[in-house]
């Protein structure tokens, strides 16, 4: 459970670097390289990070019915997050 609730922080930090990316092309211009590791974080290991962890706290909950060892507040905002994350890269394509 201590990995479950590690790889959901890193799934929360990857999701505020995917909101960061996104606004990025709303932003002024900014210096090259200064957020290349937000766009790395954010597009490839936060959409990654966000499916393996909002699936895998799914799966334990169907079989546990029990405390995850995760916020519950946590788990609701990662997966907001995963459903922005569908819109904006299905939608918006």
């Amino acid at each position: 459970m201590r990995l479950l609730r590690f790889l959901s922080r890193v799934a929360f930090i990857c999701n505020i670097c995917f909101l960061l990316a996104s606004m990025e092309q709303y932003l002024p211009k900014v210096p090259e390289g200064a957020v290349s590791t937000i766009i790395v974080l954010g597009y490839l290991m936060g959409i990654v990070i966000n499916v393996l962890v909002n699936f895998t706290l799914l799966v334990v909950w169907a079989f546990k019915k029990g405390a995850l060892g995760v916020p519950a507040w946590l788990w609701i905002v990662n997966l907001i997050f995963l459903i922005i994350q569908f819109i904006i890269l299905f939608v918006h394509i």
